[in-house]
């Protein structure tokens, strides 16, 4: 439909200087390595540098017209506040600029509601909210400040636009980032300023293995469900690249029929 309506992300992105967290697998490098199919000009960030260093090398692999100095790896804890603002200057003295920021560290969950310790809670808040928050804030005070057209990408998912069952934490905080991330919309409409939310459904991806449980430092035992139909990373993130090209506030990423079921739960009044 974008080839004939819309805007494409080989066009939109070709040259922009995007940076994403959570790079180093799943979504986030998906992300990376069709952003550098549009010679967009990388900062990917994450914990693991032998992973950022792993997908740069294969985004420069996938792009013969993009050379070294045109991705930064960035590795640095989220939770380490104290880094977000030295980590933001370091992508400004390499390339001078910022023109979107993708916001997609975080961890995912499986627990019963009733059986989740408050310490789960609050260390799932301060990863996949107030962490983001933060480098966020950063970010916009940099594009009020120089005045240029910018672009935020939140990576939520479809808990973030229904209660989603053996999540809670996880639920709550994508709730959460939508909710922050609206008023700001809507505090500065009259700015330039792009905020997409993105709403992926089941991906295959690590990130299940590192998911939050009921207890902290408890491990996942049973990562995918058998019946669960998943999306893989690359289309997931095609199908988000398409949506901030476009400037969307908010777009699924999902299969049926979980795509619909989402619709007729989130308007009631349909079923």
């Amino acid at each position: 439909m974008f080839k004939h309506f819309g805007k494409s992300p080989a066009n939109e992105f070709n040259g922009k200087v995007c940076w994403i967290t959570g790079a180093s697998s799943g979504i986030g490098e998906a992300l990376a390595k069709n952003l550098a199919l549009c010679n967009a000009r990388l900062v990917i960030s994450a914990r693991r540098k032998d992973q950022l260093v792993r997908v740069k090398e294969e985004c420069l692999a996938l792009n013969a017209k993009l050379e070294d100095k045109d991705i930064l790896v960035l590795d640095f804890d989220m939770l380490d506040y104290s880094v977000h603002d030295s980590s933001f200057q370091k992508v400004l003295k390499h390339f001078g600029k910022l023109d979107l920021l993708i916001s997609n560290a975080g961890r995912s969950q499986r627990a019963r509601w009733q059986n989740i310790e408050i310490e789960v809670d609050r260390n799932m808040f301060d990863l996949n909210v107030f962490s983001l928050i933060n480098l966020n804030r950063i970010a916009v005070r940099y594009f009020f400040k120089s005045k240029n057209a910018g672009g935020l990408a939140i990576t939520s998912s479809i808990a973030g636009v229904i209660g989603a069952p053996v999540c809670g934490s996880y639920t709550g905080a994508k709730h959460a980032l939508h909710g922050y991330f609206e008023s700001l919309r809507n505090e500065t409409r009259d700015r330039n300023l792009a905020i997409t939310m993105l709403c992926p459904g089941p991906v295959v991806s690590d990130i299940v293995k590192e998911s939050f449980t009921s207890k902290l430092g408890e491990k996942v035992d049973d990562v995918y469900s058998s019946k669960e139909r998943r999306m893989t990373a690359n289309r997931c993130a095609h199908l988000c690249l398409v949506a901030i090209a476009n400037k969307l506030e908010e777009s699924w990423q999902a299969l049926f029929p979980m795509i619909i079921s989402t619709y007729f739960l989130r308007s009631p009044c349909l079923c």
